[in-house]
């Protein structure tokens, strides 16, 4: 009877085991089934998502989705994760996630309501504003500075978007270039083919920061709307959304993200170990005692 008891309960084991992996729907399955998490990577996302001298993908947000790739397969229980990388642009990434292709992406992407009609997002890692950077020598100092000037701002970007809508709303005749990447952006002001590139802000600075010459450019002072960052996840699917979210929601609690955020805006980094010195908004601080995945600007001020 005592055997039969025992028999019994490892068959119960065996079962609730089976149905548990019956009940992984999603990502998750998917994950579970083929071992491999991806991830996707930008390339010129200093210092959330880019490229080092050896090609190798590192940053902020790198660092914060590697984290989330332990929390994955140890919530899977799998004794090894292959976490894969895939590189995406800010045209290509949310149809990525959609599509199934990148589970995850890691890089400087504003959550905001049109973008959560086709896709999630984890909690809020960053805050940041929609500025422009121009050389100094050009004393550009606000929009009304901009009529009939070539502007550039990246392909895919809320930022293109709002600067689109703003050109038209003030008629300032602007012609507007939608570059590739923030890299090919930069270029287009360095080399006179735009007057500025408007983006947000802390990408503004780590390309000054790693430019040649530093000291010929200026950031706008003034900025023009709130740009909350979180890592894009895919839409409908609640159960990796948890999974996901609680692993970046413990990164807060335990200190993690703030030990992060000195090692990549605080400290010297890759590829010149340039120290961006950038400190903590106040923001920030507010979602990171409060984590939120809100896409309204209102929610960050």
């Amino acid at each position: 009877m005592k055997k039969l008891v025992l028999l019994s309960a490892a068959l119960t084991l065996v079962a609730v085991s089976s149905v548990s992996a019956q009940d992984l729907t999603g990502r998750l399955k998917k994950i579970k089934d083929t071992g491999t998490l991806t991830l996707g990577y930008r390339d010129s996302s200093i210092p959330f998502s880019y490229l080092d001298d050896n090609q190798k993908s590192i940053g902020y947000s790198m660092d914060i989705c590697y984290n989330i790739a332990d929390a994955i397969k140890s919530h899977l229980k799998l004794p090894k994760l292959n976490v894969a990388l895939a590189p995406v642009t800010s045209a290509t990434r949310i149809p990525l996630i959609a599509n199934g292709t990148v589970d995850l992406e890691c890089g400087s992407t504003t959550n905001n309501a049109e973008r959560q009609q086709q896709v999630s997002f984890a909690p809020t890692t960053f805050v940041t504003a929609t500025r422009f950077v121009a050389k100094k020598s050009s004393k550009l100092n606000d929009l009304s500075d901009f009529k009939g000037k070539t502007v550039v701002s990246t392909a895919g970007t809320s930022n293109l978007k709002w600067l689109t809508e703003t050109n038209g709303k003030e008629n300032l005749g602007m012609q507007i270039i939608p570059a590739k990447d923030h890299a090919d952006a930069f270029l287009m002001v360095d080399s006179g083919r735009a007057a500025a590139f408007f983006m947000d802000d802390i990408l503004l600075y780590g390309l000054v920061a790693n430019s040649k010459s530093p000291d010929q450019w200026m950031v706008s002072s003034k900025a023009y709307t709130v740009e909350p960052y979180g890592m894009i996840e895919p839409k409908d699917d609640p159960a990796f959304k948890k999974v996901v979210d609680d692993a970046v929601v413990a990164m807060m609690k335990s200190g993690e993200v703030e030990k992060l955020y000195q090692k990549w805006f605080n400290s010297p980094i890759p590829p010149r170990n340039v120290n961006l010195k950038v400190p903590m908004s106040d923001s920030l601080k507010k979602v990171i005692a409060n984590p939120t995945d809100s896409g309204d600007p209102a929610a960050y001020r």
